[in-house]
């Protein structure tokens, strides 16, 4: 049975980084944030669709969004999922 959740992930630390960095900031945030509250283990990857790397990287580097609503699921046997929510 997979396990789904709704977040809203908060990139506020990515604004706290030299501004040629902060795209890359906010992608390990949002891999720092799903580690935790999905409770991740050792064995456990994280994979980001590729929509999620759009919606960071689409204002450029410097100006990554301040937030982001994604779908984590878990099921066994393959990677965490990290997923832009549609609006």
């Amino acid at each position: 049975m997979a396990e789904i959740k709704e977040m809203i992930i908060p990139l506020r630390a990515a604004w706290k980084v030299p501004r040629t960095h902060r795209a890359k900031r906010a992608m390990a945030e949002i891999k720092l944030h799903v580690s935790r509250h999905m409770k991740k283990t050792e064995a456990e990857e994280i994979w980001i669709d590729e929509s999620v790397n759009h919606a960071i990287w689409s204002r450029g580097m410097q100006h990554p969004p301040r937030k982001i609503k994604v779908i984590c699921t878990r099921e066994e046997g393959f990677p965490l999922e990290v997923k832009l929510m549609d609006d």
